[in-house]
């Protein structure tokens, strides 16, 4: 016998998810009212909606800017989206905000594999191939590995592949794409650049004697 759907259980899901009324009704009824597996279900649901808008332009939206750690941290990123309207939900808004505390907590390099250099990503292969040489595996074998390696370590490198910080079961781009069911409208993470205070200026560290020479005001 099919569980009855409340209306509680129904606003309990459009709370947890932000998906309309009918479709977190509907969610509720596929899955026998299991709350976990209605969430799963509009999830999938809106990957698919996210791919079919996919093609559509979108050049609105923001420029963000998120300063972290003190000012020790400096985040510019762009979101783009299809009008003005949804530029100004709160859902458009929360998304860049969490992206662009996502940048200044993980410090991706590129925003999706397609954009790491060739030259970049042979060598992460050359350093793995020669890490699996010694294993005794055959080659196939060990191309496989080495596959898995690199896969890994676009969820490292890649904003859109990174897990995302607040929630370890959604990735930025499984994110992005429930941002896009919500909307309704195509939205893209266009491109963003990260500071640090002092990156890339190279600390030569005195030692003790020297420092000692320069507080008493002596010479070598």
């Amino acid at each position: 016998m099919a569980k009855e759907i409340t209306a509680q259980m129904v606003k309990e899901l459009r709370e947890r998810t932000l998906a309309g009324f009918t479709d977190c009704k509907k969610a509720l009824a596929e899955c026998d009212g299991d709350m976990e597996k209605a969430m799963e279900f509009l999830r999938k649901k809106g990957l698919a909606q996210a791919a079919k808008k996919a093609g559509r332009t979108a050049a609105s939206g923001v420029v963000h800017s998120y300063i972290h750690a003190g000012g020790k941290i400096g985040v510019l990123l762009e979101v783009n989206c299809e009008s003005d309207f949804v530029a100004k939900t709160g859902e458009f808004q929360e998304f860049v905000k969490d992206c662009a505390m996502q940048i200044a907590a993980m410090n991706p390099r590129w925003l999706v594999p397609e954009e790491v250099p060739a030259d970049v990503l042979a060598k992460e292969r050359e350093i793995r191939a020669e890490q699996n040489k010694s294993s005794g595996k055959p080659a196939n074998v060990i191309e496989k590995i080495i596959e898995g390696q690199i896969k890994k370590w676009y969820t490292e490198v890649c904003l859109l592949d990174q897990i995302f910080v607040k929630d370890s079961k959604k990735d930025i781009k499984t994110l992005l794409a429930e941002l896009v069911a919500k909307v309704g409208e195509n939205c893209k993470v266009r491109r963003f650049v990260r500071w640090e205070v002092g990156e890339g200026i190279e600390v030569v560290k005195k030692d003790y004697a020297e420092e000692v020479r320069e507080l008493a005001g002596g010479g070598a």
